[in-house]
């Protein structure tokens, strides 16, 4: 009867010196302070990147002597929003309605024929198959300016230059080998057998591709429309040979307008007018990303 009360505050004893669980806490603050310090260094380096953006966005309010002054202002504290009044006023809204409408042109069409083309390369085995897909590697190997003369050549034949369709056309040939080779490996990374089990429950092809394999490579439509829209808003050089008339110049091209070389550049228009043609690109990543995230999970669930 005795011995129950000494078992029992034995059992309750605190634990002895030397258990591992000061151990576990130890590594845990070690963890955690490694996770706090690769977040400051993340923080940090996007800092750095985001820099600047703000130092364009910061200038576009500030008068030309305050650019130029070898004091740096950080903070527009007596800015104007004068630059962005010139740059409205410049035909900023006819070079952003050309560059949509082309940058438009080229990313449908992009897709479209550079989907149809990885499906074709990733999903059948036909005579040529192997040479497409080097043909198509080949074709990125080829600097641009090589093609200038032709392609000036072939559209006026066309009567096509200072076009909309003209610059499309080009910007498409450019941008669709690239795509094709990135398209063709999302589709190769979707297995077959998805489709097959759809078929299996009742689907047809149609159905099966839309409704099991489309979504999945929705990330990888994404990607490549990304880089398609990219290629045609911020391309410069082709433009520059084929839109040579006022009226036709993309956004690029109409920034140029703000530098001369026998007067001074207008600094601050050229900060404005790049803040606003960041804009359209900022709303497309921000929509794009929602379309991503959908993408990555719509696919994977049986409904």
């Amino acid at each position: 009867m005795t011995a129950t009360p000494a078992i029992t505050s034995a059992r309750k004893s605190p634990a002895r010196p030397g258990t591992p669980k000061p151990a576990r806490a130890s590594g845990s603050l070690w963890r955690r302070g490694r996770r706090r310090l690769l977040g400051a260094l993340a923080v940090g380096i996007a800092l750095i990147w985001a820099f600047p953006i703000y130092w364009m966005v910061n200038s576009s309010f500030l008068p030309h002597n305050r650019i130029r002054s070898t004091e740096p202002t950080f903070l527009p504290i007596d800015g104007s929003v004068a630059a962005y009044q010139r740059v409205l006023d410049s035909g900023f809204f006819s070079a952003l309605r050309t560059s949509l409408t082309i940058t438009l042109i080229t990313l449908v069409a992009a897709l479209l024929f550079a989907f149809l083309a990885a499906l074709a390369l990733s999903r059948f085995r036909f005579r040529g198959r192997t040479s497409f897909i080097v043909t198509v590697l080949v074709i990125q190997m080829i600097p641009a300016e090589a093609l200038f003369i032709s392609q000036f050549k072939m559209l006026e034949g066309w009567q096509l230059l200072n076009s909309v369709l003209g610059l499309s056309l080009l910007y498409v040939a450019t941008v669709v080998p690239f795509t094709i080779w990135m398209l063709r490996g999302f589709v190769a990374g979707v297995p077959r057998e998805l489709e097959e089990a759809a078929l299996v429950d009742g689907c047809s092809r149609t159905q099966a591709f839309f409704r099991v394999t489309l979504p999945l490579l929705a990330p990888g439509l994404v990607a490549s429309g990304v880089y398609a829209f990219l290629q045609a808003w911020n391309e410069f050089t082709l433009a520059l040979v084929i839109m040579n008339r006022p009226d036709s110049m993309t956004l690029p091209l109409w920034l140029r307008t703000f530098t001369d070389a026998n007067r001074v550049s207008d600094w601050a228009g050229i900060m404005a007018g790049s803040a606003l043609i960041a804009i359209p690109v900022i709303i497309f990543f921000l929509l794009v990303q929602r379309r991503m995230a959908a993408g990555l999970v719509s696919g994977a669930v049986k409904g």
